[in-house]
């Protein structure tokens, strides 16, 4: 327990350098804290309090709990409607004929806590692969230099050595952005299949669950299904079967209290809020990246901004040598460095690719 703690404190920590964007980091960090939280919630009233207590005559009370609570219990979805003490006992709860009147079993409260921790592993590991495949190049290119306050001569070694790489690596780095773009469409597709793995697993009633609950407060009461009681019933009911003295088959009708349902409905409230919302941006995000890619002048334009206090010319001429890979890693620099140590970065370089690209003439010359 101290373990998965310690793992999500790691989660809150700021890192020292960025490698990502603020929508990856709402799937890795934002969303994998909040699903473990639900999980660890679930489990401490599953495992530890009572989440079950059933109602019958001449069955043990322990007996049944455990019963029921194992082989799940049920709801008649033709006794939902109705006001409850009159036409109902509770929501879904009444009599039914077995054969004629559809039944729905509830099973999923069993697996609610190892579902949601299986969906914070999913939702970690674009970060996971973007971690492995970067490397920690990025950290080992800023060196410091994301402090204003660094040694004169120390600042100058690390922006030579910083030069140097960028200027022998030159359109090198187009294998390291894409790699970054192919996390970003798998958290665009993780969240996506995440609403449909949830819909799944609350047998189709998940998709709808968020809007249905709005729209639940706007109905007549007499008329008016509660989502929340459909999916997640507080009430529900179990047989049993055992034999009786002369050897002949016994019905025990029973009545069930699932008191973890209440933390249930509203952990699923809210998580089809989160999921529609991250899935939104994420593909917001998608669209900006893809336009990205394929537009070199918005690059240019946002390479100018990120090195707001660089000479314009320097920016245009680091720009024009630049591929996909070399501005994705730039701007990424940009995010990271001190601004006035970028902009003496930015006219070193122009200054560096300036002179390669003599260099180059010269030879083609000769």
């Amino acid at each position: 327990m101290f373990d998965v703690f310690g793992s999500v404190k790691g989660l809150l920590k700021i890192d020292q350098v960025c490698i990502d964007n603020n929508v990856f980091r709402m799937h890795y960090k934002a969303t994998v804290i909040i699903l473990i939280a639900f999980s660890l919630l679930v489990t401490s009233r599953q495992y530890i309090g009572d989440p079950i207590d059933c109602i019958v005559d001449e069955i043990p009370l322990g007996v049944m709990d455990t019963y029921c609570w194992i082989y799940s219990t049920f709801t008649v979805p033709e006794r939902l409607t109705g006001i409850t003490g009159r036409d109902v006992v509770q929501p879904g709860v009444g009599s039914h004929v077995e054969g004629e009147d559809e039944v729905k079993y509830h099973k999923y409260y069993q697996w609610v806590c190892f579902v949601l921790f299986f969906q914070a592993i999913l939702f970690y590991v674009p970060r996971y692969l973007w971690k492995s495949w970067e490397g920690g190049r990025l950290k080992m290119l800023v060196m410091d230099l994301n402090s204003p306050i660094v040694n004169d001569d120390c600042k100058k070694d690390r922006k030579r050595i910083l030069v140097q790489y960028f200027t022998e690596n030159l359109n090198r780095h187009n294998f390291y952005a894409f790699r970054f773009f192919l996390c970003e469409a798998l958290n665009f597709i993780n969240v996506i299949g995440q609403i449909y793995f949830v819909d799944f697993f609350l047998d189709g009633e998940f998709s709808t669950y968020g809007s249905d609950v709005l729209k639940f407060t706007e109905m007549e009461p007499d008329e008016r299904i509660d989502p929340m009681a459909r999916v997640f019933p507080k009430v529900t009911k179990c047989t049993f079967h055992k034999y009786g003295p002369s050897g002949s088959v016994q019905k025990f009708d029973g009545l069930c209290v699932l008191p973890l349902n209440i933390v249930n409905e509203k952990i699923y409230v809210f998580l089809w809020f989160w999921f529609i919302i991250l899935s939104i941006l994420s593909g917001i995000s998608l669209v900006y990246r893809i336009a990205v890619v394929m537009g070199p002048k918005l690059r240019h334009l946002m390479l100018r901004a990120r090195s707001r206090l660089a000479e314009v010319d320097d920016v245009d001429a680091v720009s024009k040598r630049c591929n996909i890979g070399d501005w994705f890693l730039l701007y990424q620099l940009g995010k990271n460095i001190d601004p006035l140590i970028y902009k003496e970065i930015m006219s070193e370089l122009a200054v560096e690719l300036s002179g390669v690209n003599v260099t180059q003439k010269q030879r083609m010359e000769a």
